[in-house]
């Protein structure tokens, strides 16, 4: 499966079950976009621990929220666009994530910098 998706279906289904936190396997793109979920206001407080040698990412989710989670690329069709193509997401009350050659950022934060990349999900 697909990492970013398994990321975002974890966070999803905990969030269905009332959960206080979720925890998933360490990656550098999996923290940024938990990063940017955290800096956007859509979950609490992220930390990467390290339980025996492999690290994980803890990601604590904020009460009665229920957050709309979508993968739009994916592993077997990328979706790549180009700055001006970036559009908002639910008028501006939600966050695309894009994947740029200058790291995982908002498609905001994109837009400004005129950059493009793979469109990697949204959240609203």
């Amino acid at each position: 499966m697909d990492p970013i998706a398994n990321l975002l279906t974890k966070i999803r289904n905990a969030q269905k079950a009332s959960h206080e936190s979720v925890t998933v396997p360490h990656s550098k793109i999996k923290e940024a976009i938990a990063k940017i979920l955290q800096k956007e206001g859509f979950v609490g407080e992220v930390k990467v621990m390290t339980k025996d040698q492999f690290p994980e990412i803890k990601i604590m989710l904020k009460e009665g929220q229920e957050l709309e989670l979508t993968k739009v690329s994916k592993s077997g069709q990328r979706i790549y666009v180009k700055n001006d193509m970036i559009r908002k997401v639910k008028n501006g009350f939600g966050v695309s994530i894009m994947s740029t050659s200058q790291g995982i950022m908002t498609g905001t934060e994109a837009r400004k910098k005129k950059i493009g990349g793979e469109f990697i999900c949204t959240v609203s």
